[in-house]
């Protein structure tokens, strides 16, 4: 498995062993990379989009972070932090030998904690973009979504949530509405903004 875009591009990362673990494929993250780029751009968030990437300056949270791969793959494309939450020993373990070997450790925060417990506690700074890549036969999706308090997130920011189709989220989750959704395979990606308040 190797980073797609950006500094660390080509890049390889390691993946916790085991079946326990899906880590989101090369194909998906470029194409949600692609896909926030191009809202980035729409949006006009937080200035120009610079080497063409919607990541320059933010600050992003990556929920059963698995491998770290979505996070890392942040970084890689200029986020400023990442914030990694897994409760399992392997993905952990991975996670910061990842981190440490792409020499990423200090735009890095790990934390081993339950995901929805995680989310719920309130940051500051806020995040900008949010991805959670729960088991699919699963509610945590929506649990964690529905816990992320509103002074959590930047008024832009999105959510990016990974799924199957038999265990989509519902359109709206509290005051996030999903703006776009997309199908790979067996893997579907829905993205959520937060409403007008």
């Amino acid at each position: 498995m190797r980073i797609v875009g950006g500094d660390l591009g080509g890049r390889v990362l390691r993946a916790p062993a085991g079946a326990a673990t899906r880590p989101t494929s090369e194909k998906v993250r470029e194409a949600i990379f692609g896909i926030l780029n191009r809202l980035e751009i729409a949006l006009h968030r937080r200035g120009p989009v610079r080497r063409g990437s919607a990541m320059e300056g933010a600050r992003v949270l990556d929920l059963f972070a698995g491998s770290g791969a979505l996070g890392i793959e942040a970084l890689s494309r200029g986020a400023v932090h990442a914030t990694f939450v897994d409760f399992g020993k392997a993905p952990l373990g991975v996670i910061r030998g990842n981190l440490k070997e792409l020499g990423l450790e200090a735009r890095a925060t790990v934390l081993g904690s339950d995901a929805v417990a995680a989310a719920a506690r309130p940051v500051a700074p806020p995040f900008d973009f949010v991805f959670i890549d729960p088991p699919y036969a699963s509610n945590l999706a929506t649990r964690a979504s529905l816990a992320l308090p509103l002074e959590s997130l930047a008024p832009e920011a999105t959510i990016i949530i990974e799924h199957d189709r038999r265990h989509a989220p519902p359109e709206t989750l509290g005051s996030l509405l999903r703006i776009d959704e997309r199908r790979y395979g067996d893997t579907l990606v829905s993205f959520y903004q937060r409403g007008p308040t």
